[in-house]
């Protein structure tokens, strides 16, 4: 299963990298993925039909009010999350980057389950070793920071105790 999963992905990829998709996306796609959570009392996403997903709930950087934000996570290792600010490969970054920056301390919720979390801004020596991670999920993601111009902010979400066991994973596709 894991091998077909793979080649599907290899082959819908490069259609993501595409000027259309990167045009069409950011407006098409929150708001399909919004009312598929609200449809289903947020346990689907579209984007998990392929990836690992999830919702993060952040606090507004300026406004302090709560923000959602659907984004593709890659696990990485027991209660851990890497995030990747691409935002279709737009000259700017994303907001939820800003908000992380300015509040780190932010929750998530995967398959409708919601648990606490703490955003780290991944360093310069770790981004290369991240981006191939990311990569074995997704073939050719880090295009989308060549494309945009921009280093691409990168975060690790670490669960937080939640009178919960920490060592639990979160789950994956």
């Amino acid at each position: 299963m894991a091998s077909l999963l793979h080649a599907v992905r290899s082959a819908i990829a490069p259609l993501t990298r595409t000027r259309a998709f990167r045009a069409a996306g950011p407006v098409l796609l929150p708001p399909a993925e919004r009312f598929l959570a609200w449809c289903s009392g947020g346990r689907l996403q579209i984007s998990a039909l392929l990836v690992p997903s999830l919702v993060l709930h952040s606090t507004g950087a300026k406004s302090g009010e709560p923000r959602d934000t659907y984004l593709m996570y890659t696990p990485d290792g027991p209660g851990r999350a890497i995030v990747a600010g691409s935002a279709f490969a737009q000259g700017r970054h994303p907001a939820w980057t800003y908000n992380l920056l300015a509040h780190p301390d932010a929750a998530i919720s995967v398959r409708g389950r919601r648990m606490p979390v703490r955003a780290t801004l991944i360093g310069d020596d770790e981004r290369d070793a991240t981006w191939a991670r990311i990569e074995s999920q997704w073939p050719g993601y880090r295009a989308y920071e060549r494309e945009s111009g921009r280093v691409v902010r990168l975060f690790r979400l670490e669960r937080l105790a939640e009178n919960a066991d920490r060592s639990r994973s979160l789950p994956s596709a």
